[in-house]
Formats: structure tokens, sequence, C-alpha cells
């Protein structure tokens, strides 16, 4: 297949990278009825001492995230400092039809355990219903170079 991958490809969600303390962080909400299928890509920078990165994602019935749940078999295993996972990447993919019936929307959750940590997310969707994709990136979306 000829063309740009920003043709293909939207970039749906972001957790924007920083150092985050103890917590959850979540990304945007994104509606499965426009893509085939997404990909969530968890960015590990600099974990703090005995730090723990977590991640999993959710689907809902709404983008308000009404009925939110955890979509099963979609969660990493988890990264930490100890186990030398600074600077390391993590992709989940998800199909539309590995949504529960009713549900059409996921994000991503990502948890800091006991230390400030680098972290971002990045959720890229594929396969658009109608193209180009990029009729669909965030409004974030600052530019696009040809």
């Amino acid at each position: 297949m000829k063309g740009l991958l920003t043709e293909r490809l939207a970039l749906l969600g972001t957790i924007d990278p920083d150092a985050y303390g103890t917590g959850t962080q979540g990304s945007d909400w994104v509606d499965m009825s426009k893509f085939m299928q997404v990909m969530f890509a968890v960015l590990a920078g600099a974990l703090g001492s005995s730090a723990t990165l977590d991640f999993k994602v959710q689907e809902a019935t709404s983008a308000a995230g009404a009925g939110a749940q955890d979509l099963s078999g979609k969660s990493i295993t988890q990264l930490t400092e100890a186990g030398t996972d600074d600077d390391k990447q993590v992709l989940v993919n998800v199909r539309a039809d590995e949504l529960s019936d009713g549900y059409r929307y996921v994000r991503g959750l990502m948890t800091i355990g006991v230390a400030t940590s680098d972290a971002g997310l990045v959720v890229l969707g594929g396969d658009p219903t109608y193209a180009p994709a990029s009729d669909f990136d965030l409004a974030s979306v600052d530019e696009i170079v040809t």
C-alpha cells in the first residue's frame, strides 16, 4: 500500500511525557467505531528508586467513560526500576472486535508506584473506517510534515 503513514495512522490519545508522582494517569478515550485497531505505546523513562509502572486498557460505553471496565488480557507485565526497565517501551494492540458487546471506547491507564518516574503514552489508530486517518488526530497535533 502506497501513501503516507499519516493517511493510515492517527494520533488518537496521549499521556504526555512527564515526571509523574505515584498515582494513575489516563489517556484520552478513543472511539473504536472509527478504527479497526489501535496500538498503545507505553514509554518508560528514568524510573525512580524502587519504582513500578503498570499499564492496562479499559473499555467503556461512552466517550465520558460510562461503564468503564478493564479489557481482559490487555495489561502489561509490570516495569520496575529494580528490573532495569528504565528507558523501555511496551506495545499493546487492541482490535475493535475484542471489545465487549455495547462497548466502543478504549483508553489506557498508567499507574506509577513507589517513586516519581518519567513516563508517557501514545495511542495510534490504524485501519480507519474513513481515510485519511489524520482527520481523526487529536486537536493538539500541531503539524504534519509530508
